[in-house]
Protein backbone atom coordinates (compact mmCIF):
# COMPACT_ATOMS: atom_id res chain seq x y z
CA UNK A 1 0.00 0.00 0.00
CA UNK A 2 0.92 3.64 -0.86
CA UNK A 3 0.27 6.31 2.12
CA UNK A 4 -0.23 10.25 1.23
CA UNK A 5 0.08 12.95 3.45
CA UNK A 6 -3.80 13.94 4.93
CA UNK A 7 -3.56 18.05 4.45
CA UNK A 8 -2.18 19.62 7.59
CA UNK A 9 -2.88 16.96 9.87
CA UNK A 10 0.18 14.66 10.09
CA UNK A 11 -1.60 11.87 9.72
CA UNK A 12 -0.80 9.60 6.86
CA UNK A 13 -3.65 7.59 5.10
CA UNK A 14 -3.61 5.14 2.56
CA UNK A 15 -3.98 5.86 -0.91
CA UNK A 16 -7.38 4.21 -1.16
CA UNK A 17 -10.00 4.14 1.15
CA UNK A 18 -12.91 2.11 1.76
CA UNK A 19 -16.42 3.60 0.89
CA UNK A 20 -18.96 2.02 2.70
CA UNK A 21 -22.11 3.08 0.52
CA UNK A 22 -21.93 0.21 -2.15
CA UNK A 23 -21.06 -2.82 0.13
CA UNK A 24 -22.50 -6.43 -1.46
CA UNK A 25 -25.93 -6.96 -0.49
CA UNK A 26 -28.10 -10.53 -0.50
CA UNK A 27 -31.57 -8.61 -1.98
CA UNK A 28 -30.03 -6.21 -5.10
CA UNK A 29 -33.71 -4.53 -4.29
CA UNK A 30 -33.30 -4.09 -1.25
CA UNK A 31 -30.23 -1.28 -0.35
CA UNK A 32 -30.37 -2.48 3.27
CA UNK A 33 -29.97 -6.02 3.04
CA UNK A 34 -26.20 -5.92 3.37
CA UNK A 35 -23.81 -9.57 3.02
CA UNK A 36 -22.40 -8.77 6.17
CA UNK A 37 -20.63 -11.66 6.71
CA UNK A 38 -19.03 -11.20 2.84
CA UNK A 39 -18.62 -7.77 3.47
CA UNK A 40 -16.58 -7.80 6.47
CA UNK A 41 -14.40 -10.44 5.18
CA UNK A 42 -13.69 -7.80 2.21
CA UNK A 43 -13.08 -4.55 4.58
CA UNK A 44 -10.62 -6.97 7.18
CA UNK A 45 -9.04 -8.08 4.10
CA UNK A 46 -8.59 -4.94 2.78
CA UNK A 47 -7.24 -3.55 5.73
CA UNK A 48 -4.53 -6.64 6.44
CA UNK A 49 -3.25 -5.39 3.15
CA UNK A 50 -2.64 -1.64 4.21
CA UNK A 51 -6.07 -0.08 3.61
CA UNK A 52 -6.28 2.37 6.48
CA UNK A 53 -9.36 4.52 5.60
CA UNK A 54 -12.84 3.16 6.12
CA UNK A 55 -15.83 5.88 5.20
CA UNK A 56 -19.27 5.47 5.85
CA UNK A 57 -22.50 7.74 6.64
CA UNK A 58 -25.73 8.07 8.34
CA UNK A 59 -27.86 7.37 5.44
CA UNK A 60 -26.07 4.88 3.21
CA UNK A 61 -27.72 1.14 3.13
CA UNK A 62 -31.04 2.62 4.77
CA UNK A 63 -28.96 3.22 7.65
CA UNK A 64 -27.18 0.28 7.88
CA UNK A 65 -23.90 0.90 7.08
CA UNK A 66 -22.38 2.12 10.04
CA UNK A 67 -24.26 -0.45 12.02
CA UNK A 68 -22.28 -2.95 9.62
CA UNK A 69 -18.91 -1.02 10.07
CA UNK A 70 -19.02 -0.81 13.96
CA UNK A 71 -19.40 -4.32 14.09
CA UNK A 72 -17.24 -5.05 10.74
CA UNK A 73 -14.52 -3.14 12.80
CA UNK A 74 -14.20 -4.86 15.82
CA UNK A 75 -11.57 -7.61 17.01
CA UNK A 76 -8.91 -4.71 16.83
CA UNK A 77 -9.68 -3.15 13.58
CA UNK A 78 -11.04 -0.31 14.78
CA UNK A 79 -7.11 0.58 15.94
CA UNK A 80 -6.02 -0.36 12.66
CA UNK A 81 -7.87 2.47 11.07
CA UNK A 82 -8.92 5.89 10.37
CA UNK A 83 -12.66 5.77 10.48
CA UNK A 84 -15.22 8.85 8.73
CA UNK A 85 -18.49 9.37 8.99
CA UNK A 86 -20.97 12.37 8.33
CA UNK A 87 -23.67 14.84 10.21
CA UNK A 88 -26.75 13.71 8.06
CA UNK A 89 -27.32 18.28 8.32
CA UNK A 90 -30.45 17.72 6.09
CA UNK A 91 -32.22 16.60 9.28
CA UNK A 92 -30.30 19.04 11.65
CA UNK A 93 -32.79 22.37 12.89
CA UNK A 94 -31.49 23.22 15.90
CA UNK A 95 -27.73 23.54 17.56
CA UNK A 96 -28.80 20.38 19.96
CA UNK A 97 -29.09 18.09 16.76
CA UNK A 98 -25.66 17.96 16.34
CA UNK A 99 -24.83 16.28 19.40
CA UNK A 100 -27.62 14.15 19.28
CA UNK A 101 -27.00 12.46 15.75
CA UNK A 102 -22.69 12.46 16.45
CA UNK A 103 -23.69 10.78 19.86
CA UNK A 104 -25.85 7.79 18.13
CA UNK A 105 -23.28 7.45 15.52
CA UNK A 106 -20.56 6.40 18.15
CA UNK A 107 -22.85 4.06 19.58
CA UNK A 108 -23.86 2.86 16.23
CA UNK A 109 -19.79 2.53 15.34
CA UNK A 110 -18.98 1.15 18.37
CA UNK A 111 -16.09 3.32 19.09
CA UNK A 112 -15.81 6.36 21.22
CA UNK A 113 -14.49 8.76 18.72
CA UNK A 114 -14.92 9.22 15.07
CA UNK A 115 -11.32 10.24 13.67
CA UNK A 116 -13.16 12.22 10.32
CA UNK A 117 -16.31 13.69 11.10
CA UNK A 118 -18.27 15.96 8.01
CA UNK A 119 -21.26 18.05 7.28
CA UNK A 120 -22.51 15.75 4.69
CA UNK A 121 -23.37 16.96 1.21
CA UNK A 122 -23.26 20.58 1.45
CA UNK A 123 -24.70 23.27 -0.64
CA UNK A 124 -25.66 26.57 -0.61
CA UNK A 125 -28.69 25.39 1.62
CA UNK A 126 -26.73 23.33 3.54
CA UNK A 127 -24.44 26.05 4.56
CA UNK A 128 -27.20 28.17 5.90
CA UNK A 129 -27.94 25.59 8.18
CA UNK A 130 -23.83 25.05 9.44
CA UNK A 131 -24.81 28.97 10.41
CA UNK A 132 -27.95 29.10 11.61
CA UNK A 133 -27.51 26.30 14.06
CA UNK A 134 -23.66 27.23 14.86
CA UNK A 135 -22.09 23.76 13.71
CA UNK A 136 -18.87 24.86 13.41
CA UNK A 137 -18.81 26.24 17.65
CA UNK A 138 -19.94 22.55 17.91
CA UNK A 139 -17.27 20.63 15.80
CA UNK A 140 -14.78 22.56 17.94
CA UNK A 141 -16.72 21.57 21.06
CA UNK A 142 -16.36 17.49 19.56
CA UNK A 143 -12.71 18.25 18.71
CA UNK A 144 -11.90 19.48 22.12
CA UNK A 145 -14.22 16.77 23.80
CA UNK A 146 -12.32 13.85 22.09
CA UNK A 147 -15.50 12.58 19.92
CA UNK A 148 -13.46 13.68 16.73
CA UNK A 149 -10.80 14.10 15.84
CA UNK A 150 -10.55 16.11 12.84
CA UNK A 151 -13.40 18.64 10.84
CA UNK A 152 -14.28 18.77 7.19
CA UNK A 153 -17.27 18.51 5.07
CA UNK A 154 -18.42 16.63 1.96
CA UNK A 155 -19.86 18.75 -1.09
CA UNK A 156 -22.17 18.81 -4.05
CA UNK A 157 -22.55 22.64 -5.42
CA UNK A 158 -20.84 24.37 -7.61
CA UNK A 159 -17.34 26.17 -7.17
CA UNK A 160 -17.89 29.66 -5.82
CA UNK A 161 -20.15 27.61 -3.20
CA UNK A 162 -17.15 25.25 -2.50
CA UNK A 163 -14.63 28.21 -1.88
CA UNK A 164 -17.04 30.12 0.36
CA UNK A 165 -17.47 27.38 2.60
CA UNK A 166 -13.69 26.52 2.66
CA UNK A 167 -13.23 29.77 4.05
CA UNK A 168 -15.66 30.12 6.41
CA UNK A 169 -13.74 27.69 9.02
CA UNK A 170 -10.25 26.39 9.64
CA UNK A 171 -11.65 22.85 8.16
CA UNK A 172 -8.67 19.99 7.86
CA UNK A 173 -10.19 18.36 5.18
CA UNK A 174 -12.56 18.46 2.16
CA UNK A 175 -14.33 15.36 0.08
CA UNK A 176 -15.16 16.10 -3.20
CA UNK A 177 -17.02 14.25 -6.08
CA UNK A 178 -13.77 14.12 -8.83
CA UNK A 179 -12.79 12.02 -12.23
CA UNK A 180 -11.51 12.90 -15.18
CA UNK A 181 -14.71 13.77 -16.26
CA UNK A 182 -15.85 15.91 -13.77
CA UNK A 183 -12.95 18.20 -13.74
CA UNK A 184 -15.38 21.59 -14.63
CA UNK A 185 -18.21 20.18 -12.28
CA UNK A 186 -18.83 20.82 -9.12
CA UNK A 187 -16.31 21.63 -6.75
CA UNK A 188 -13.69 21.21 -9.99
CA UNK A 189 -10.18 21.37 -10.36
CA UNK A 190 -9.65 24.91 -9.53
CA UNK A 191 -11.62 24.04 -6.18
CA UNK A 192 -9.49 21.35 -5.53
CA UNK A 193 -6.02 23.31 -5.94
CA UNK A 194 -7.82 26.39 -3.64
CA UNK A 195 -8.93 23.73 -1.08
CA UNK A 196 -5.50 22.13 -1.00
CA UNK A 197 -3.44 25.32 -1.10
CA UNK A 198 -4.86 26.30 2.40
CA UNK A 199 -3.62 22.75 3.98
CA UNK A 200 -7.10 21.27 3.51
CA UNK A 201 -6.63 17.45 2.67
CA UNK A 202 -8.40 16.54 0.01
CA UNK A 203 -10.66 13.07 -0.52
CA UNK A 204 -12.23 12.17 -3.39
CA UNK A 205 -15.93 10.26 -3.90
CA UNK A 206 -17.35 9.34 -7.37
CA UNK A 207 -13.46 8.61 -8.85
CA UNK A 208 -15.45 6.13 -11.46
CA UNK A 209 -18.56 8.56 -11.44
CA UNK A 210 -20.63 6.12 -10.28
CA UNK A 211 -19.25 2.97 -11.61
CA UNK A 212 -19.60 4.27 -15.55
CA UNK A 213 -15.82 5.04 -15.64
CA UNK A 214 -15.50 1.20 -15.37
CA UNK A 215 -17.18 0.38 -18.57
CA UNK A 216 -17.00 3.54 -20.42
CA UNK A 217 -18.66 4.11 -23.98
CA UNK A 218 -16.44 2.56 -26.96
CA UNK A 219 -15.68 5.37 -28.04
CA UNK A 220 -14.03 7.09 -24.81
CA UNK A 221 -12.27 3.43 -23.99
CA UNK A 222 -10.59 3.31 -27.19
CA UNK A 223 -8.70 6.53 -26.48
CA UNK A 224 -7.45 5.18 -23.46
CA UNK A 225 -4.83 2.25 -23.88
CA UNK A 226 -5.42 -1.46 -23.34
CA UNK A 227 -2.36 -1.27 -20.76
CA UNK A 228 -4.46 -0.72 -17.70
CA UNK A 229 -7.98 -1.20 -17.21
CA UNK A 230 -10.62 1.52 -17.42
CA UNK A 231 -10.66 1.36 -13.99
CA UNK A 232 -6.84 1.51 -13.22
CA UNK A 233 -6.65 4.51 -16.11
CA UNK A 234 -9.64 6.38 -14.27
CA UNK A 235 -7.85 5.74 -10.48
CA UNK A 236 -4.59 7.11 -11.67
CA UNK A 237 -5.60 9.80 -13.26
CA UNK A 238 -6.48 11.38 -9.44
CA UNK A 239 -3.28 9.55 -7.52
CA UNK A 240 -1.34 11.69 -10.52
CA UNK A 241 -2.46 14.73 -8.32
CA UNK A 242 -0.35 15.81 -5.43
CA UNK A 243 -3.55 17.67 -3.99
CA UNK A 244 -5.42 14.18 -3.23
CA UNK A 245 -4.79 12.49 -0.24
CA UNK A 246 -7.13 9.20 -0.60
CA UNK A 247 -9.68 8.09 -3.06
CA UNK A 248 -12.79 6.19 -1.99
CA UNK A 249 -14.06 3.59 -3.77
CA UNK A 250 -17.32 1.79 -3.30
CA UNK A 251 -16.19 -2.10 -3.71
CA UNK A 252 -19.25 -4.52 -3.87
CA UNK A 253 -17.14 -7.76 -4.14
CA UNK A 254 -14.07 -9.28 -3.77
CA UNK A 255 -12.39 -8.87 -7.09
CA UNK A 256 -13.18 -5.09 -7.40
CA UNK A 257 -11.26 -5.07 -4.12
CA UNK A 258 -7.85 -7.00 -5.20
CA UNK A 259 -8.30 -4.95 -8.33
CA UNK A 260 -8.02 -1.68 -6.70
CA UNK A 261 -5.25 -2.59 -3.98
CA UNK A 262 -3.10 -3.58 -6.97
CA UNK A 263 -3.61 -0.01 -8.41
CA UNK A 264 -3.14 1.52 -4.99
CA UNK A 265 0.40 -0.46 -4.85
CA UNK A 266 1.64 1.15 -8.25
CA UNK A 267 0.06 4.50 -8.08
CA UNK A 268 2.11 7.81 -7.05
CA UNK A 269 2.35 11.36 -7.28
CA UNK A 270 3.02 12.65 -10.71
CA UNK A 271 2.87 8.87 -12.41
CA UNK A 272 1.42 10.14 -15.84
CA UNK A 273 2.92 11.83 -18.95
CA UNK A 274 1.70 14.76 -20.60
CA UNK A 275 0.78 12.52 -23.58
CA UNK A 276 -1.23 10.32 -21.20
CA UNK A 277 -3.04 13.23 -19.22
CA UNK A 278 -3.63 14.37 -23.01
CA UNK A 279 -5.58 11.48 -23.53
CA UNK A 280 -7.94 11.89 -20.78
CA UNK A 281 -8.91 15.11 -21.81
CA UNK A 282 -10.11 13.29 -25.38
CA UNK A 283 -11.63 10.93 -23.46
CA UNK A 284 -13.89 13.57 -21.81
CA UNK A 285 -14.64 15.17 -24.98
CA UNK A 286 -15.92 12.17 -26.20
CA UNK A 287 -17.84 11.04 -23.21
CA UNK A 288 -19.45 14.81 -22.85
CA UNK A 289 -21.45 14.36 -26.38
CA UNK A 290 -22.26 11.10 -25.08
CA UNK A 291 -23.73 11.15 -21.83
CA UNK A 292 -27.05 12.41 -21.61
CA UNK A 293 -27.96 11.93 -17.68
CA UNK A 294 -25.07 12.74 -15.03
CA UNK A 295 -26.56 10.29 -12.24
CA UNK A 296 -23.88 8.70 -10.54
CA UNK A 297 -26.21 5.92 -9.43
CA UNK A 298 -25.83 7.05 -5.38
CA UNK A 299 -29.80 6.17 -4.89
CA UNK A 300 -29.79 9.54 -2.31
CA UNK A 301 -33.53 10.01 -4.36
CA UNK A 302 -34.70 6.09 -3.52
CA UNK A 303 -36.88 4.87 -2.58
CA UNK A 304 -39.23 6.43 -4.87
CA UNK A 305 -43.18 6.53 -3.48
CA UNK A 306 -44.59 5.71 -7.05
CA UNK A 307 -42.28 2.88 -7.57
CA UNK A 308 -39.42 4.10 -9.94
CA UNK A 309 -35.92 2.93 -9.66
CA UNK A 310 -34.82 6.33 -10.59
CA UNK A 311 -31.12 5.60 -11.34
CA UNK A 312 -31.41 2.27 -13.90
CA UNK A 313 -34.29 4.14 -15.74
CA UNK A 314 -31.71 6.80 -16.42
CA UNK A 315 -29.11 4.23 -17.14
CA UNK A 316 -31.61 3.30 -20.03
CA UNK A 317 -31.70 6.38 -21.32
CA UNK A 318 -28.07 7.07 -21.30
CA UNK A 319 -28.21 3.61 -23.40
CA UNK A 320 -29.12 5.05 -26.20
CA UNK A 321 -25.98 6.99 -26.24
CA UNK A 322 -23.88 4.70 -25.60
CA UNK A 323 -24.79 0.91 -26.77
CA UNK A 324 -27.98 1.85 -29.76
CA UNK A 325 -31.51 2.67 -29.42
CA UNK A 326 -31.98 -1.79 -29.40
CA UNK A 327 -30.26 -2.55 -26.34
CA UNK A 328 -31.38 0.65 -24.65
CA UNK A 329 -35.22 -0.37 -25.28
CA UNK A 330 -34.28 -4.17 -23.83
CA UNK A 331 -32.95 -2.56 -20.83
CA UNK A 332 -35.88 -0.36 -20.56
CA UNK A 333 -38.17 -2.80 -21.06
CA UNK A 334 -36.86 -4.96 -18.45
CA UNK A 335 -37.53 -2.35 -15.22
CA UNK A 336 -40.80 -2.68 -13.68
CA UNK A 337 -42.16 0.73 -12.99
CA UNK A 338 -41.62 2.60 -16.38
CA UNK A 339 -40.88 6.63 -16.42
CA UNK A 340 -44.19 7.70 -16.96
CA UNK A 341 -45.36 6.47 -13.55
CA UNK A 342 -43.30 9.62 -12.50
CA UNK A 343 -46.08 12.30 -10.45
CA UNK A 344 -43.37 15.11 -10.55
CA UNK A 345 -43.75 15.03 -6.67
CA UNK A 346 -39.99 16.07 -6.68
CA UNK A 347 -39.19 14.63 -3.53
CA UNK A 348 -36.42 13.07 -5.51
CA UNK A 349 -34.80 15.98 -6.65
CA UNK A 350 -34.41 17.57 -3.05
CA UNK A 351 -32.28 14.63 -2.65
CA UNK A 352 -30.38 14.74 -5.63
CA UNK A 353 -25.94 15.54 -5.31
CA UNK A 354 -26.12 16.24 -9.26
CA UNK A 355 -29.04 18.77 -8.91
CA UNK A 356 -30.95 16.64 -12.09
CA UNK A 357 -33.72 17.72 -13.00
CA UNK A 358 -35.50 13.99 -12.53
CA UNK A 359 -38.94 14.58 -13.16
CA UNK A 360 -38.41 16.57 -16.33
CA UNK A 361 -35.90 13.99 -17.21
CA UNK A 362 -38.61 11.50 -16.78
CA UNK A 363 -41.18 12.94 -19.25
CA UNK A 364 -39.06 12.94 -21.85
CA UNK A 365 -37.18 9.69 -21.40
CA UNK A 366 -40.95 8.09 -21.46
CA UNK A 367 -41.63 9.91 -24.68
CA UNK A 368 -37.80 9.05 -26.53
CA UNK A 369 -38.60 4.88 -25.40
CA UNK A 370 -42.55 5.41 -26.39
CA UNK A 371 -41.25 6.93 -29.70
CA UNK A 372 -38.78 3.83 -30.28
Amino acid sequence: MQYRKFGKTGVNVSALGFGCMRLPVTDPKDGSSIDRPEAKRILRDAIDKGLNYVDTAYPYHNGESELFVGEALQDGYREKVYLATKLPIWFVQKKADFDRYLNEQLQKLQTDHIDMYMLHAMDKGRYQTMLDCQLTDCLDQAKADGRIRYAGFSFHDDMDTFKTIVDAYHWDFCQIQMNYIDVNNQATIEGMEYAAAKGLAVIIMEPLLGGKLANPPKQVAKVLPETKTPVEWALDFLWNRPEVSVILSGMSNAAQAADNLLYASRSGIGMLSEEELELFRQAKEIYDTKAIVPCTKCRYCMPCPFGLNIPELFESYNQTATKGMKEASAYYASLEVKADACRKCHRCEKECPQHIPISDTMEELARVFAEA
